[in-house]
């Protein structure tokens, strides 16, 4: 079970919802996330260890944080543990969440976003700018929205 919270990206459902993010960023941008290739377990601790953050929430009204990559748990001053109960919206300041809700929304009838920026703030209150993110709609096995996520290599502190 130690293993499992030390490295998420172990878990079956992990390695299964990373499946899922690779092919959803081809689906919609045309490129690979990844400049591997492996198998699924490969990929899967690939992602995890990436020198970019990848972040992912789920369907709810309120969606949940279902995914970060270590530079993201990093980012967000979070343990996995954390970060996969964190509402997404709380990865904003209040006065960020109207926009971000539109970015959501244009994400939805879009597919996909690229080149935003904006700014988050991290668990304990730090305060970051991120630029030129890629915002996608994840599809399960079926081709229905199952999440949307989220992958930048810039920020900076402010």
């Amino acid at each position: 079970m130690t293993e499992n919270i030390l490295s998420p990206w172990k878990q079956e459902t992990i390695i299964q919802h990373t499946q899922r993010l690779l092919l959803s960023y081809k689906y919609w941008t045309g490129q690979s996330l990844l400049d591997i290739d492996g198998t699924p377990q490969l990929m899967a601790q690939a992602l995890w260890e990436a020198q970019f953050v990848v972040v992912s929430h789920s369907m709810e009204e309120n969606p949940i944080l279902n995914y970060g990559n270590q530079q993201g748990l990093d980012l967000w001053e979070m343990s996995w543990e954390q970060f996969t109960h964190t509402p997404s919206s709380e990865t904003a300041q209040p006065s960020q969440q109207e926009g971000r809700q539109l970015l959501l929304t244009q994400v939805n009838t879009k597919g996909y976003i690229s080149g935003y920026q904006g700014v988050r703030i991290s668990s304990q209150g730090r305060q970051f700018r991120i630029s030129n993110a890629t915002i996608w709609n994840i599809l399960d096995e079926n081709q229905q929205q199952c999440g949307q996520a989220a992958t930048f290599k810039q920020w900076e502190y402010i």
